[in-house]
């Protein structure tokens, strides 16, 4: 008996290191996989980031449109994520431009103290099961004034991104600096080309034309995620092995 279940323990032991690491994701509309890729210009820059990692990780896409860090949660979406989570993977964090919407008492969260306890939970529960969290800021929005100046929208919220890193040690990725710095390298004109700009007519899946300066094309996108994917290098975490 006490042999047989040596050779299970040994068994249980080959299956579990055999299993690859799972990058998983849970975020917003910024980040999610979009219908239709093939005709949609819209993508999330999440679901084109599997390009730049090698098969020997696998990448689960959890974000979704118009969640926060509340809803996320109480929709049971964390849930799925959660009980998924093993020793060796590696979860990426990124919320907060539907935690603003004070119009909705679903995804609304006080920065300094909803907000800022759901990124302290999902850290903390990610690390139980052996994970590594990776807090981000959130991405900009293109929102040039007439001077040219590149406007912040989001306020509190990334302070509170920043504070919680420094806090609990969290791998961190400052998204917002980055893609503030892409915007401006583009300028007020040409960034359009980041985001959703369409005359009516010009292209077949916004046929009244379409003006959103919060959601990524298909180049805002790629990007985007190539930003990501150099500063995730660069925290020397373990997930730069499975970098191209």
């Amino acid at each position: 008996m006490k042999k047989y279940l040596l050779l299970l323990s040994v068994f249980i032991s080959i299956i579990t290191f055999a299993q690859k690491p799972t990058l998983f994701l849970i975020g917003d509309s910024t980040m999610a996989n979009k219908e239709n890729p093939d005709k949609n210009p819209e993508h999330g820059w999440g679901q084109v980031l599997p390009q730049f990692f090698t098969t020997g990780i696998e990448i689960q896409n959890h974000a979704m449109n118009g969640r926060s860090s509340k809803s996320f949660r109480t929709e049971g979406r964390w849930d799925k994520v959660e009980k998924q989570l093993k020793k060796g993977d590696f979860v990426i964090i990124q919320f907060g431009h539907n935690d603003q919407k004070v119009k909705d008492s679903t995804k609304f969260t006080n920065p300094y103290t909803q907000y800022r306890a759901n990124l302290e939970r999902y850290v903390n529960e990610a690390r139980a099961k052996g994970a590594t969290p990776i807090l981000m800021t959130s991405i900009v929005r293109r929102d040039f004034n007439e001077n040219g100046v590149l406007i912040d929208t989001h306020k509190e919220y990334p302070l509170v991104v920043r504070m919680v890193a420094n806090d609990m040690k969290v791998p961190f990725v400052d998204m917002q600096l980055l893609t503030e710095q892409l915007e401006i390298s583009y300028g007020p004109e040409n960034s359009k080309k980041l985001h959703l700009h369409y005359k009516e007519g010009e292209d077949p899946y916004y046929p009244k034309g379409k003006d959103d300066d919060t959601h990524l094309s298909t180049l805002g996108a790629e990007s985007v995620a190539k930003l990501a994917v150099k500063n995730l290098k660069s925290l020397k975490i373990g997930l730069e092995k499975y970098i191209k």
